[in-house]
């Protein structure tokens, strides 16, 4: 009997701008696996905790290659739940693609294909999944690496800021992203507590949450907002569709925010642009 092609079960395979990391702004295909073992509060891909369909590595790999687009990201749900995301990250690389592997920090990267740039939580107490994390990742870091903190409270950052100075991440790494829970914190208190500790860090906002409104994201939602039904055939995203990369807030409050950030001052001084 022949072999079975091995197969991952895959939320969605769509091109929009990368959201996050130092990577944000650049067009990118998202490949969304399904499946997530950790239940952060803050988390805004809860439907892909269990939606999804078996596609052959094959398939998805032609998906990918349907947009045209050099740059692949790997997320979730959890990634690596699926044993088959590793040949699929290397298919993916031997093609020529940038990949990123966006994954929480709970399972093992170190299996993980080294051409691919691995951008890993450090989940916070504020996230209500602490002890998840596998401190032996931090170990297998390197300077193609990122690592993120998802931050809401002066609680998260302190920590934060510990495991940053801990274990040397700013200098393990290509870069330490810190981010604030979308809604939860002003943050104008993450930049100045950053500035006024002189951290080597970057600070990022969730910039696809300022791009899109809720009447165009979420699970599958389409450009009035009307989410896909539950048991529909999950849709394959055509090479010229774009969508946001997580469900978001209101474009109203995004707005507000970026004209506070606009007008932000500080005691320390302006905050330059490089």
């Amino acid at each position: 009997m022949a072999e079975r092609e091995p197969t991952l079960t895959i939320n969605e395979i769509y091109h929009s701008i990368q959201g996050e990391s130092t990577w944000a702004g650049w067009p990118c295909v998202f490949v969304r696996l399904t499946f997530c073992d950790l239940r952060c509060n803050y988390c805004d891909t809860e439907y892909a905790f269990y939606e999804g369909k078996k596609q052959t590595l094959k398939q998805i790999v032609d998906a990918v290659a349907a947009f045209r687009c050099p740059l692949v990201e790997i997320t979730g749900g959890e990634p690596l739940l699926q044993k088959n995301v590793l040949p699929l990250m290397s298919m993916l690389c031997d093609a020529a693609y940038t990949v990123l592997l966006e994954t929480s920090g709970a399972h093992d990267i170190s299996q993980v294909d080294p051409r691919v740039r691995r951008i890993m939580d450090l989940k916070t107490p504020g996230s209500g999944e602490l002890d998840k994390n596998l401190w032996s990742n931090i170990d297998h870091l390197t300077l193609r690496d990122e690592v993120k903190f998802v931050m809401g409270s002066r609680e998260d950052y302190e920590w934060s800021r510990d495991k940053v100075e801990r274990y040397n991440l700013a200098s393990r790494c290509h870069a330490v992203l810190f981010s604030p829970i979308f809604g939860r914190i002003d943050p104008r208190q993450i930049v100045n507590w950053i500035l006024a500790d002189k951290l080597n860090v970057r600070f990022q906002l969730q910039m696809h949450k300022f791009i899109w409104s809720q009447r165009s994201a979420g699970s599958e939602r389409n450009s009035i907002g009307r989410a896909r039904p539950p048991g529909a055939p999950l849709r394959q995203k055509t090479p010229n569709a774009q969508r946001p990369t997580n469900n978001v807030q209101s474009q109203d409050s995004g707005m507000v925010l970026v004209a506070e950030l606009r007008d932000l001052r500080i005691e320390s001084g302006s905050i330059g642009s490089g």
